[in-house]
């Protein structure tokens, strides 16, 4: 099984993850898998706190797995070590919690999943480089060129894209382009959203839970399951 929710900003939005609204996790295991669509924030710092949260996460029945979003410790998650899992790159965080890395596509249940995190924080100006936020939140060339590259691999074609911010004209079916403006990332997404192939694309980062259309859903405080197409 595989389900689909927005961000955690561990621990300010875990509770939906919690067995009272989640209760289908009850019936799970380990090689089921909930996808957090970026702000996962459960890879902050080296405090007992943040280590009780990972902890809680691997100790859920099911596994854990994460697109990055733009509030995340970049500095923390390139310590972690760099394994192949499910046809793509990730880092290993826990047991059963995965960072699934930009640009990679992954076979998860039979179906291929496109993954590209990032996000243009809209509050650098009251947050300090290296502690709370990093330049890291937007992707390098080099993770573009990942992305093009494995996309093509795979003849432009995937079943799911998850990501964390929404291409430009998604981002303006929801006016948010005024407050999140458009950036380099958001234009790559809207050139993915020309050239590629898929059946739904799910993203976080708006805070809302919105179907825009029969293949783009923003996410938040819903445990969706994919949609087959």
């Amino acid at each position: 099984m595989i389900y689909i929710t927005g961000d955690t900003h561990t621990p300010i939005d875990i509770s939906k993850l919690n067995t009272a609204k989640f209760p289908d996790q009850k019936t799970l295991s380990k090689s089921d898998y909930v996808i957090v669509c970026g702000d996962f924030g459960g890879v902050w710092d080296y405090s007992e706190e943040g280590r009780y949260w990972l902890d809680w996460f691997e100790k859920k029945s099911f596994s854990t797995l994460f697109v990055d979003g733009n509030h995340e410790n970049f500095d923390m998650l390139s310590d972690y070590p760099l394994e192949d899992f499910l046809g793509g790159k990730v880092h290993r965080i826990k047991k059963s919690v995965y960072h699934l890395m930009r640009g990679q596509v992954f076979n998860i249940d039979g179906s291929k999943f496109f993954t590209m995190g990032g996000a243009s924080s809209r509050d650098k100006e009251f947050r300090e480089e290296g502690v709370s936020w990093w330049p890291e939140e937007m992707p390098s060339k080099e993770e573009y060129t990942e992305a093009v590259r494995n996309l093509e691999k795979h003849g432009n074609a995937v079943d799911y894209i998850i990501t964390h911010c929404a291409a430009d004209s998604i981002q303006r079916e929801i006016d948010v382009t005024t407050h999140y403006g458009t950036n380099m990332l958001t234009d790559f997404l809207e050139a993915i959203k020309n050239k590629v192939s898929y059946k739904h694309w799910y993203f976080g980062h708006y805070h809302e839970d919105i179907e825009i259309d029969d293949k783009h859903t923003c996410v938040y405080y819903k445990i969706i399951k994919p949609d087959k197409g």
